[in-house]
């Protein structure tokens, strides 16, 4: 189903853009002198084809994306590609970061409470968890930064250093992963609890094995699996950027990209940006899927039967 889906993202997404309201050439064309010449406004039309059909535009830019053209930015002038692949860095540095944090965070978490249902600690973690899934995540970012920035002064506020330093990155991750967190640390125990109910479990007791074995060993595999699905989404998520905090800590991920790209009306930027994101996303669910089946071999069993 990759490419059908592929065709049909292409297809809305060019749809999208050519139905939107305003004329890019206007847009681009216009400068701090004031609106721009009717002539050159009709000059970039016809040089960048768009007094032709919608029709006719998609085939030419779906045959140039076939043969790995995205097209070129109008405001840069750079290659679609190379713009989509330099954000993409940032992005997908920032993502894996935050979501080991979530995971790191989550997963204990969810266990935890599973395990002492109804104990302070229960009670505890799941009332920080839903702080952490009412939170917006601006309001978050703010939060951290008065604290870590501007209080403690051991962090910096925003910005992307060097590229490479684990300074600027901190923050950001923190602020991705705890939301990413909350909301998987209550699936992971809810998933959690139902396993602990199962007759297996209760047969697995019996034998007289340890607590922590029926957990990890027996419980743990199981109830990961609602919970690796969340996880798949939460990193689609991540990886597709999260514009307002890309924003709010000047990271030059592909959120941002996306979001320059939409105020400055850069078409070709958006449908790259767009077309990526949704084989990254379609990618990422079919790993999801072979993850599953490892986890869960009867579904093997079910698909040959």
């Amino acid at each position: 189903m990759l490419l059908p889906v592929l065709l049909l993202v292409s297809m809305i997404s060019f749809s999208l853009f050519y139905l939107s309201p305003g004329d890019p050439a206007e847009v681009l064309l216009t400068g701090p002198q004031g609106p721009p010449d009717p002539k050159a406004v009709q000059e970039f039309r016809e040089r960048e084809g768009f007094n032709d059909p919608a029709g006719i535009l998609y085939l030419r830019w779906l045959g140039r994306v076939m043969h790995g053209d995205l097209g070129y930015s109008f405001v840069s002038g750079e290659r679609v590609s190379d713009a989509v692949r330099d954000s993409f860095q940032p992005t997908l540095r920032l993502a894996v970061v935050s979501l080991l944090i979530s995971i790191i965070i989550s997963i204990p978490l969810g266990i935890i409470s599973a395990v002492k249902r109804g104990s302070a600690i229960d009670n505890i973690g799941m009332t920080i968890s839903l702080l952490g899934v009412s939170i917006p995540n601006f309001w978050l970012a703010y939060l951290l930064i008065i604290l870590f920035a501007l209080h403690l002064d051991i962090l910096p506020v925003a910005g992307y250093g060097q590229g490479g330093d684990i300074e600027h990155l901190i923050l950001p991750a923190l602020t991705l992963g705890i939301s990413a967190a909350a909301v998987t640390g209550r699936m992971m125990r809810t998933s959690m609890l139902e396993v602990l109910e199962q007759d297996y479990i209760l047969a697995v007791r019996a034998r007289g094995l340890p607590e922590w074995s029926v957990v990890l060993k027996h419980a743990l595999r199981n109830a990961l699996l609602p919970v690796v699905t969340m996880i798949s989404l939460n990193f689609t998520y991540l990886l597709n950027g999260s514009a307002v905090i890309e924003t709010v800590f000047a990271w030059p991920g592909i959120g941002s990209l996306m979001t320059q790209s939409i105020y400055s009306r850069d078409y070709p930027v958006i449908l790259g940006c767009m077309l990526f994101l949704s084989l990254l996303t379609i990618s990422l669910n079919l790993l999801t899927d072979i993850i599953y089946r490892y986890l869960n071999p009867r579904l093997e069993h079910e698909a040959g039967c």
